[in-house]
C-alpha cells in the first residue's frame, strides 16, 4: 500500500493556511465582511481617457410642439443657458457651427436655440420625422463631443431693457421676460419685443412659433390678453416680420 509522503513543517503550515483561507472565502458570513472592491471585476483593456468621451453617448430627448413641423430636441445639458437665438435661414447661421451643420441635413428649414433645447423645423409635413431624427441626433452628439463653441459671435436675439425706456415699455419688457417668454419657450419657440407705438405692441415670433398654425391665437388670446390685463396702456398686439421671406410664410395657407 502506497503511503503519502509527509510534508515538511513549512509546507504543512502553508497548506493549513491555504485551507483556512478557502474555508473563509466559502463561508457566507465572512463573504459579507469582505471589502466590496475585492469582488469588483476589473476591465481587461480599460479605454484611455483620450479615447473615451461620455458626451458622444449622451441621451437626447424629443418633445412635440404645437407646430407639427417643429420638433424640440433636449440634449440634457445647457445650450444657450439664459438666452435664445433664431436661425430662420442657412445664411443666418454664419455665427453657429452647430446650426450650419443642421442646415446641411436635407429637409431642415430652420433652427432655433433655447436655454436648454434645440428646435428644428422641417420644410413640409410630407417629410417623416423618423427619417430626419437619426441625422439630427448624430449631428448634435458629434458637435457636443467636439468641444467647439456653440456660437462664434455674440448676436443676441432679444432686446434687453434700456434706461431710455419709459415706464410702459419697461413694464412690457419685464412681463415678456418673466411671464410670457418662458411659457413660449416650453413649446420650442420665443417671442421678441420689437416696439410699442400708439398702444400696439410689436412682437416677433421665433422657433416653432414662426410657422405654427396657432400663432395668431397665441398672440391674441394669450399674449395680448395678459399684457392688457397688467398694462392698461396696451391696446393690441401685432406680429412683425423682418424680411420678405417671413411675410410670404405668414401669408401662406
Amino acid at each position: 500500500m502506497a503511503v503519502a509522503p509527509r510534508l515538511g513543517w513549512g509546507a504543512a503550515a502553508a497548506a493549513a493556511g491555504l485551507r483556512r483561507r478557502l474555508c473563509q472565502m466559502m463561508n457566507p458570513y465572512t463573504i459579507k465582511k469582505q471589502p466590496l472592491h475585492q469582488f469588483v471585476q476589473r476591465q481587461l483593456f480599460p479605454l484611455p481617457a483620450t479615447l473615451y468621451n461620455p458626451v458622444r453617448y449622451m441621451f437626447i430627448q424629443t418633445q412635440d410642439t404645437p407646430n407639427p413641423n417643429s420638433l424640440k430636441f433636449i440634449p440634457g445639458k445647457p445650450v444657450l443657458e439664459t438666452r435664445t437665438m433664431d436661425f430662420p435661414t442657412p445664411a443666418a447661421a454664419f455665427c453657429s457651427p452647430l446650426a450650419r451643420q443642421l442646415f446641411r441635413i436635407e429637409g431642415v428649414k430652420s433652427v432655433f436655440f433655447g436655454p436648454d433645447f434645440i428646435t428644428v423645423t422641417k420644410e413640409s409635413e410630407e417629410l417623416d420625422w423618423n427619417l430626419l431624427k437619426p441625422d439630427i441626433y448624430a449631428t448634435i452628439m458629434d458637435f457636443f463631443a467636439s468641444g467647439l463653441p456653440l456660437v462664434t459671435e455674440e448676436t443676441p436675439s432679444g432686446e434687453a431693457g434700456s434706461e431710455d425706456d419709459d415706464e410702459v415699455v419697461a413694464m412690457i419688457k419685464e412681463l415678456l421676460d418673466t411671464r410670457i417668454r418662458p411659457t413660449v419657450q416650453e413649446d420650442g419657440g420665443d417671442v421678441i419685443y420689437k416696439g410699442f407705438e400708439d398702444g400696439i405692441v410689436q412682437l416677433k415670433l421665433q422657433g416653432s412659433c414662426t410657422s405654427c398654425p396657432s400663432s395668431i391665437i397665441t398672440l391674441k388670446n394669450g399674449i395680448q390678453n395678459m399684457l392688457q390685463f397688467y398694462i392698461p396702456e396696451v391696446e393690441g398686439v401685432e406680429q412683425v416680420m423682418d424680411d420678405e421671406s417671413d411675410e410670404k410664410e405668414a401669408n401662406s395657407p
